[in-house]
């Protein structure tokens, strides 16, 4: 005897629709090396790997070298100084996924934030840590000493940004609003780098090259809105901000030092030329500016040569695909 098929209930319908689909396996809110599907990403753990690297670095110079005289403020200077390139990495994710086509960068972008602001807590501790834990003095310090000051305000902005960086805060802000204040991250980039220059008492070739390289990033920004298409700059275009953001660096590398030891700015830019390269120190931080940014006219090259060419899709075929 051949039972007929019994038709689903509304109900059992309703049951099947509401279903979601099949999807990876789950991941805990604190499983930061799992991607969005839940899987394990190799570019997440590469993140956290990056992340970890300044812990490693200390590590080894305590154990080779130790850390000085006064090992506090030696690991202030440090947490500091990662805290700004973690903030110039994340800057970074965007032309890096533009011009190199690996969108797949944005989802790193987040543990990146959220781990600059992990190392100006610590680099805000351990300052509070070599004070004695004297609360009072430290808020008449953050409060009498300008470059403190700015120093806190960037921690400030950077706390505010971590604590919305949830998906959670994305949808009770809105999309529009949760943008315009992550727009903020250029403005603390900018606090965290005058911050770095005022506490840089004897030689700023390095704060003076992290200063090209936010530049260099600016102006990329800028020239991509100014286009007003989705379309990435030719790689002339990215070639001339290179060379132009590489003389900016020279010129307020030599207006500055000369502002500070009197002598004729055109006097520090012939030093520009004289360099040895087999003395990494003696190369201008203009002229790294300039390799770093020459490293990116190198990636769009590539990516431009081996880019699979766009198929031209007929309007009539398009909207029929849109239609079906």
């Amino acid at each position: 005897m051949t039972l007929a098929p019994t038709l689903p209930t509304e109900s059992a319908l309703a049951a099947l629709r509401a279903k979601p689909p099949a999807r990876g396996p789950l991941k805990a809110p604190w499983q930061v090396w799992r991607g969005a599907d839940g899987r394990l990403s190799a570019l997440r753990l590469a993140a956290l790997a990056f992340l970890l690297l300044p812990v490693a670095i200390a590590v080894y110079d305590f154990t080779t070298a130790g850390f000085g005289a006064r090992p506090v403020n030696d690991v202030i200077h440090r947490t500091g100084y990662w805290t700004l390139m973690f903030l110039l990495t994340a800057l970074a994710v965007t032309p890096l996924r533009r011009i190199g086509r690996f969108n797949q960068l944005v989802d790193i972008r987040r543990i990146i934030g959220v781990g600059a602001f992990i190392y100006i807590a610590a680099h805000f501790s351990l300052y509070v840590a070599d004070q004695k834990f004297d609360l009072g003095k430290v808020a008449s310090e953050i409060a009498l000493r300008l470059y403190l000051t700015i120093g806190f305000v960037a921690l400030l902005g950077l706390a505010a940004l971590a604590a919305t960086s949830t998906d959670r805060m994305v949808r009770r802000l809105g999309s529009k609003r949760w943008q315009r204040l992550h727009q903020a991250i250029y403005l603390i980039a900018a606090l965290a780098l005058i911050h770095y220059f005022q506490q840089t008492k004897a030689d700023v070739a390095v704060p003076t090259f992290v200063a090209g390289l936010f530049g260099w990033l600016i102006g990329y920004r800028l020239l991509v809105k100014l286009r007003n298409n989705r379309d990435e700059p030719p790689t002339w275009v990215l070639l001339v901000l290179s060379v132009a953001i590489c003389a900016l660096t020279f010129v307020c590398e030599a207006i500055g030092i000369a502002l500070v030891f009197k002598v004729s700015p055109w006097m520090v830019l012939g030093l520009a030329f004289d360099v040895d390269f087999s003395m990494l120190d003696t190369i201008r931080p203009g002229w790294l500016v300039l390799g770093a940014g020459l490293c990116v006219v190198a990636v769009d090259l590539i990516r431009r040569r081996f880019a699979k060419p766009r198929r031209a899709t007929s309007r009539p075929a398009a909207v029929m695909r849109s239609a079906q």
